[in-house]
């Protein structure tokens, strides 16, 4: 996998905000097949920065209702990337 396959958008969300201020640590929305290390070496290369400690979710989607049907919203994969204290993204 392509090293920007794996990383798909920063989450830039309140919290995502407020962690990476106070704890250096960064959530991404990643592609659902890509383990750790892949993630960890994906992060690295496009951002030029040096990885700490990657934690991932899987996280479920939502039930939706439109008119007379439900669904569901997509399933997708998070992962919250610790950097070292030397290194930061100035994404958010």
């Amino acid at each position: 996998m392509d090293w920007h396959q794996v990383v798909i958008r920063p989450l830039v969300t309140e919290k995502g905000t407020r962690t990476s201020a106070t704890l250096n640590a960064y959530p991404f929305q990643v592609h659902p097949e890509a383990n750790k290390i892949e993630i960890k070496l994906a992060v690295e290369r496009i951002y030029k920065v040096k990885v700490r400690q990657v934690r991932t979710a899987n996280v479920r989607g939502k039930p939706r209702r439109t008119r007379f049907k439900r669904g569901l919203t997509s399933h997708w994969k998070k992962a919250v990337i610790v950097l070292d204290p030397e290194h930061h993204i100035d994404l958010f």
